[in-house]
């Protein structure tokens, strides 16, 4: 008897503490409670009379939603069973749409603060805008950085692959720009800026900076270029070469293209060379005076294109355009950019094609089908003795004729 009333109380505890219904149970509950209450609500519809005058529409409306659902379904059930293909095809379309969609909202915003910046009075642009007037669009500006002492130098390129006259201006039609780029000398109008005044009106392919030439200048010159040729010209990229490198225009305008729908591109050969801290023996031209702001001596550089040649697009332009008064300027100008956009969500592309050395090299890559889109002397830091070697490096390594418009094309179209 003692027992029994010791265990009843027992039980009566374990009655007490009964488990709770689990999440899961409770999850299960509601969804059940949901599908009841839809169906429920779906048959009293369609027990419901619809209104007078109404009957087509209602059940016009209705087939047009059992069309869209079943055509869904459909379009699921295909990309579920068909091709594996086709899915990647689908997940393809949307990457590229979401790629678009962000340069264009990345270009949106460099436009806004270009504007902002040009009525701060914060632009340092060396050509002033005209107001109320859009600069005239282009997809690719390339500025050929040139000398007063290298007029050779430019008629080797006018003879090979920068066209003259009409060429050039309906190159231009085509969305490709191409300019020597120049600023002036110490003593503004002189004998050297007269020079160029007389080759500029023959020629018409000069770009005229508010810059004083000199080579430990070249930094501000690249920065000063940058800004001038995004206040005169609206384009997808802006490309920077030395005129003493041979360039097939129709292998780098499609190159470029490839990466139109990317925002903040930098393109170029990438290298990270020693920061030379001696200023006497091999290498003393690209002594670096602040070569202890890269850490320990024997350190390199960062990762940059080298200065040969190089394109960022247009918001990185845009970006140097308003921020050109306060970027640092190293001794070494394609380190000087490097930093400029070292700290930027910057997409760095490193492509080989831009840097092939001159024939034997770029030759057999021609024959391979694989045209150079830029090639030069890495001993030179540009084709040696480019005045008498352009026009053959040009004739063994050129893509012909009509090759911009057809890669251009091309690459528009893909």
């Amino acid at each position: 008897m003692m027992a029994l009333t010791e265990r009843q109380p027992q039980s009566e505890k374990k009655a007490a503490r009964a488990r709770p219904m689990s999440a899961k149970a409770v999850v299960v509950l509601c969804a059940t409670s949901f599908f009841v209450g839809l169906l429920l609500s779906g048959r009293m519809t369609l027990l419901m009379p619809p209104p007078s005058g109404s009957v087509g529409a209602a059940s016009s409306g209705h087939g047009s939603r059992l069309s869209l659902f079943s055509d869904h379904c459909e379009h699921r059930h295909k990309l579920d069973e068909g091709n594996p293909n086709d899915i990647m095809n689908e997940v393809s379309r949307t990457h590229q749409a979401i790629q678009s969609l962000d340069k264009s909202v990345s270009s949106l915003e460099m436009e806004l603060a270009v504007e902002r910046a040009k009525q701060n009075g914060g632009l340092g642009a060396a050509v002033p805008s005209k107001r109320g007037r859009r600069p005239p669009r282009a997809f690719v500006v390339i500025g050929i950085n040139t000398a007063f002492s290298s007029k050779k130098r430019r008629d080797s390129l006018r003879d090979t692959w920068v066209p003259r006259g009409e060429r050039l201006r309906r190159l231009e039609e085509k969305g490709v720009v191409v300019r020597f780029v120049i600023g002036h000398s110490a003593t503004p109008g002189g004998a050297l800026d007269r020079a160029i005044d007389v080759e500029d009106a023959e020629t018409r392919d000069f770009m005229r900076l508010d810059h004083v030439e000199g080579y430990h200048e070249l930094s501000s010159k690249t920065r000063t270029y940058f800004t001038a040729a995004v206040a005169t010209w609206d384009a997808d990229f802006y490309v920077k070469v030395d005129d003493d490198v041979h360039v097939n225009l129709g292998m780098l305008t499609s190159r470029l293209a490839r990466y139109r729908t990317r925002p903040r591109v930098y393109v170029g050969c990438m290298k990270s060379g020693p920061v030379l801290s001696q200023k006497h023996g091999r290498g003393v031209k690209y002594h670096e005076p602040e070569y202890w702001k890269f850490g320990d001596e024997g350190n390199r550089y960062f990762r940059h294109a080298t200065g040969q040649i190089y394109a960022i697009s247009k918001d990185l332009a845009s970006y140097i355009s308003i921020n050109q008064p306060i970027l640092h300027r190293f001794a070494n100008e394609d380190v000087s950019l490097g930093a400029w956009l070292i700290g930027l969500e910057v997409e760095h592309v490193d492509d080989r094609s831009l840097c092939c050395a001159t024939p034997p090299d770029c030759e057999w890559k021609k024959q391979a089908g694989n045209v150079c889109a830029a090639s030069f002397d890495w001993s030179c830091s540009g084709i040696c003795k480019s005045v008498d070697r352009m026009r053959a490096i040009h004739s063994a390594c050129g893509e012909g004729d009509g090759a911009v418009s057809n890669n251009f094309a091309a690459a528009a179209a893909a």
